[in-house]
């Protein structure tokens, strides 16, 4: 989300133009339930495909080049030979068709629906899909993963040359919607979870989340407010440190009335920080050897936006199941060194982002019946159910179905294994890694390093000081107080 394509969506009066109740309609207008809609259309479609004893994973394959292994038969695997890329792609060439035409359609549907131009969408996304399967064969490359440079971040980086170096035509942004990327993922991402993990470490999640939510929260609230800053101002830079990112600056800006330009200056901050910890956190948890449970459990904690989180993750559990690392990185209770996705799904998503509507609530009523009774509406208990994103009841009715079907099937490890995750999981696996890339691309691409410095120095400092806490504090939480759950976290 750019600085000013956020600005945009605020009116004169200061208020989200995007938050307005729209009753049923909001079923078919807003991202959140576009995400739930194509998540759950996708699961559905796949589990028909695996009723009747076949699969989607034809259309929903992934750039694997290989390389030849002793014999001279070519295996999955990072790439040494180049001269490997041309045969590989004019075997699947058919597929690769196939795939864009299909994500063309659900997007061509939903994007229409959320009001956006189709003819600004198509050469757009045109551009994100041949640039993602560059960015799958780069990153795939035996030399450029042992540099720690995964396909997320790689994608990263090469938006925000092009986005700062070349440049783009703004219309282009159309097609650039990093939050209904990374909202149909996290959809899809429940399909991969049971929700036995989800019931079981659900508390231990909000417990830590909200810990964390109200001390960072508070620091930076504080810390602003000894600084002079706008107490409105205040509680958004709180908000978007200690809920949520973005969509935790943009709800709790309507709900206390800020300025138009107060939730701008919150999510330019957000995104500096977030893209620094997708860095940072997966370098330090490697320098320390921590489990990937701990790891996510960590990073789910200590970031502020769920792209970031997922792509610092992601790169955790690469980092953790390489052949130079899975013997240095403690296993997990169940024996795997890749579960930093499962605890930061856990930790941000059950956790931290289920909290938005109680902080908007909560901040509304604060704002209406303490700073300043002419600024915004009443609030309501209503409120809380608004600002809720939707997009975790996709997260959670796609885990429970998944389940579900494990469960017919026996639910053992190995009809697992041998049958539901190839055929039924796998596929789910590959959109869900396509939708990342696209994400990832879409967040460098709409990043522009002089609208983010456009944020000013008193709200950094007091944004930074929320980082610092919650990074420290996060920390504490997931490998002293929590380390016995987020060990764990891949045996339920």
């Amino acid at each position: 989300v750019s600085f000013m394509a956020t600005k945009d969506a605020w009116n004169e009066s200061g208020e989200d133009k995007r938050v307005q109740s729209m009753g049923w309609k909001e079923l078919w207008l807003k991202e959140d339930w576009w995400a739930i809609w194509l998540g759950l259309g996708f699961l559905v479609v796949a589990l028909l495909f695996f009723a009747n004893g076949s699969s989607i994973k034809w259309i929903t394959l992934v750039p694997a080049i290989g390389h030849a292994d002793a014999s001279g038969k070519i295996v999955a695997g990072q790439w040494t030979d180049a001269s490997l890329i041309a045969p590989y792609f004019a075997a699947h060439i058919g597929q690769y068709i196939a795939q864009f035409v299909m994500w063309l359609v659900v997007f061509t549907i939903s994007i229409k629906a959320l009001g956006f131009n189709l003819r600004e969408f198509y050469p757009s996304f045109l551009f994100i899909y041949v640039f993602s399967i560059i960015i799958f064969v780069v990153g795939t490359n035996h030399t450029v993963h042992d540099l720690n440079l995964e396909p997320p971040l790689l994608a990263l980086i090469l938006g925000m040359v092009i986005s700062n170096f070349i440049g783009l035509p703004k219309w282009m942004d159309t097609g650039f919607r990093v939050e209904f990327y990374i909202k149909t993922a996290i959809v899809l991402m429940g399909a991969t979870l049971p929700f036995t993990l989800i019931i079981w470490a659900g508390p231990v999640a909000i417990v830590q989340a909200s810990i964390v939510s109200v001390v960072t929260w508070m620091v930076i609230y504080f810390v602003a407010k000894k600084m002079g800053i706008d107490r409105r101002l205040a509680a958004t830079l709180g908000a978007g440190g200690a809920v949520c990112g973005v969509s935790g600056a943009i709800a709790i800006a309507g709900a206390v009335g800020a300025k138009k330009d107060h939730a701008p200056i919150a999510i330019s901050l957000v995104i500096v920080w977030a893209i620094v910890m997708i860095f940072a956190l997966p370098m330090v948890s490697k320098s320390m050897n921590l489990p990937a449970g701990v790891a996510g459990a960590w990073i789910g904690t200590s970031e502020f936006a769920d792209a970031a989180g997922l792509a610092a993750a992601k790169t955790y559990d690469d980092m953790a199941s390489s052949p130079e690392n899975k013997d240095v990185i403690p296993k997990d209770a169940d024996g795997k060194t890749t579960d930093a996705l499962a605890g930061f799904t856990l930790m941000k998503v059950i956790g931290r982002d289920s909290w938005i509507g109680i902080w908007a609530f909560v901040l509304a009523l604060v704002s209406t019946t303490r700073w300043d009774r002419k600024t915004g509406s009443k609030p309501n208990p209503g409120e809380i159910w608004w600002r809720f994103p939707k997009f975790v009841l996709g997260f959670l009715v796609c885990s429970i179905i998944i389940t579900s079907v494990v469960s017919a099937h026996g639910g053992d490890q190995a009809t697992y294994g041998k049958v539901i995750k190839p055929a039924l999981v796998g596929p789910i696996l590959n959109l869900r890694t396509w939708l990342f890339i696209f994400c990832f691309f879409s967040i460098g691409l709409t990043t522009r390093f002089r609208e983010l410095a456009a944020a000013g120095v008193k709200p950094f400092m007091a944004f930074t000081s929320g980082v610092v806490v919650n990074v420290i504090l996060g920390f504490i939480l997931s490998t002293i107080v929590f380390v016995e759950f987020w060990t764990k976290v891949g045996v339920h």
